[in-house]
């Protein structure tokens, strides 16, 4: 009778089970869609940009080891200035023992350096103001392009502290005068209908969290010297003052009301580019420091503050400025000379890492980085801003610039090269004129949105971003590598990593004229050799396991 009855429901169960197959089936091919490829449009720029509307994106899937490259292959994406974008292509190693006729060898030891803390972009008044213009899906289409998991998979979001040049008017959080208790303390319209809401979308297509850290742009002006939000100044009085402990309390306020959103803050700066505070009428928000007045309000003030308020857990950066500033600010704010007899603390025993920005990286080499890792090793350096468009004499947007990539291109290499933990790009998204910006202070974005006809445009440098941000995932271990060989005026640039998966990324950029042979040398792995063409203006990709 048992048999009889199990014989009759077996194909019952036969069925349920191919359904179940089936429904997994789906939801792992929904999960690895294809890549959806670019949509060109020829505009202003040398190369492309790729459109997205309400209804269709380019889109890239996860990358994850497959039967290929486990046996001895590789996947290659590719972008250039011709306008392919994450172009993949599949490739074998060489076992062959004769010499290449590659004029580059590529070699990538097994030292592992600094690991990457992520890649991502900052959610300004400026950028929620254009991508709530869009309609609901080409919203999420432009959120996805960032945050999904078809996307560039950033990792890391910036948010300013109440009001900074990329708002559309000056504001902070308590602009009653005279309020040292921050009674009137509150979050604005631009807090609770822009970036708080678009930080929790983003967070929600992500497997992992999102790595949000802030940054103050001025206090309030009844706290500064000058009165006013909106230019330059300093604190009034000293550290350990009523003023610099109000100042200290507003930023646990603003971490406290953020986490009230369910929005985990996982870092601060203790203030944006302070260098500009200290110059007379500077054309919009700032709040100056020296790095001794900054080292004295850390240990004396902010860094007790957020101990007392149970957020030591907060990684606090210092500078946030131009790495011209290195390695002297880093070494003044870290020395162990304490403030006064009284301060119990070094700032050194409050400070996580040190932030940078790119604006001055023209005339400052890269090896300032080094030089600051070395002096400070226990701190990860973070670049913290960069866009393009910001000098005075450059055109403020320009629709499909491929040197602007480059440029993108070249930064990150030279950071991750020197010990540099991530890069944050500006504003993730403006309007063709690089704003609004109260302060006129227009710069270009690596997404612009066109809301008139309810497009966005992804610039070049969206996709020289997502070369690094794809491919090198958090907790990824930058590895020891040596270019060598014909490189006329460097303009072969690589970096590699060791992924968390246990995969391999490497990136290489050529910014030449002329295509160029490329050998890759894994000595860890002993499967042989790449041999690729590298062109001319073109960035890639290579990934293995």
């Amino acid at each position: 009778m048992a048999g009889l009855l199990l014989r009759s429901f077996l194909p019952t169960v036969f069925l349920l089970f191919v359904c179940v197959l089936a429904l997994a089936g789906l939801a792992t091919a929904r999960h690895k869609k294809a890549a959806q490829p670019c949509v060109p449009r020829k505009l202003d720029g040398d190369s492309v940009v790729c459109v997205c509307n309400a209804t269709y994106c380019d889109s890239l899937p996860p990358v994850s080891p497959t039967r290929a490259t486990n046996n001895g292959s590789y996947s290659l994406y590719r972008s250039t200035l011709d306008g392919q974008r994450f172009n993949k292509t599949q490739g074998s190693f060489s076992k062959s023992h004769h010499p290449s006729a590659a004029s580059l060898t590529l070699t990538i030891a097994n030292t592992t350096r600094q690991n990457i803390l992520g890649f991502g972009g900052a959610f300004t008044d400026a950028a929620g103001v254009n991508i709530l213009q869009l309609s609901p899906p080409a919203q999420d289409n432009l959120l996805s392009s960032y945050y999904g998991p078809n996307g560039i998979e950033y990792s890391i979001g910036r948010v300013n502290m109440a009001g900074c040049d990329f708002s559309t008017h000056v504001y902070t959080y308590d602009d009653t005068p005279g309020d040292l208790k921050l009674d009137h303390f509150a979050l604005t319209p631009e807090d609770n209908k822009m970036k708080i809401p678009l930080i929790q979308r983003a967070q929600a297509l992500t497997k992992t969290a999102i790595r949000v850290f802030a940054s103050p742009w001025s206090a309030p002006g009844w706290m500064k010297t000058s009165g006013n939000a909106s230019t330059s100044g300093t604190l009034k009085g000293q550290a350990g003052s009523d003023y610099s402990k109000a100042w200290a309390q507003y930023f646990v306020k603003f971490i406290q009301a953020y986490e009230a959103q369910n929005i985990t803050i996982w870092g601060i700066t203790a203030q944006n580019e302070p260098s500009d505070g200290m110059i007379p009428h500077f054309p919009f928000n700032a709040l100056g420091f020296t790095a001794a007045t900054q080292r004295d309000f850390i240990a004396s003030d902010l860094g007790p503050a957020l101990t007392a308020a149970g957020l030591r857990r907060v990684k606090l950066m210092i500078m946030d400025d131009q790495r011209v500033l290195l390695p002297g600010w880093a070494d003044t704010v870290l020395s162990k000379s304490r403030m006064n007899w009284e301060s119990k603390s070094d700032a050194a025993d409050f400070v996580d890492g040190i932030a940078v920005h790119w604006y001055a990286d023209p005339i400052t080499p890269a090896s300032v980085l080094s030089k600051t890792h070395d002096h400070h090793p226990d701190k990860f350096i973070l670049s913290t801003e960069a866009c393009e468009g910001s000098y005075p004499w450059q055109k403020k947007v320009i629709l499909g610039d491929w040197g602007r990539a480059e440029s993108y291109a070249v930064d990150i290499i030279e950071n991750l090269q020197n010990w540099v933990s991530g890069w944050t790009d500006w504003n993730l998204a403006l309007n063709p004129q690089g704003g609004p910006n109260w302060a006129n202070n227009f710069v270009d974005a690596p997404i612009i949105v066109n809301n008139t006809a309810d497009e966005l445009y992804k610039q070049p440098m969206f996709y020289a971003l997502g070369h690094f941000s794809k491919f090198l995932s958090p907790d990824a271990q930058i590895l020891t590598t040596d270019l060598s060989g014909w490189n006329l005026g460097q303009k072969v640039m690589a970096v590699a990593a060791q992924r968390p998966d246990g995969g391999v990324a490497a990136v290489v950029l050529n910014r030449g004229d002329a295509d160029v042979q490329l050998e890759i040398r894994d000595q860890r792995l002993g499967r042989g050799r790449i041999v690729e063409n590298i062109p001319k203006r073109s960035l890639q990709t290579f990934v293995w396991w």
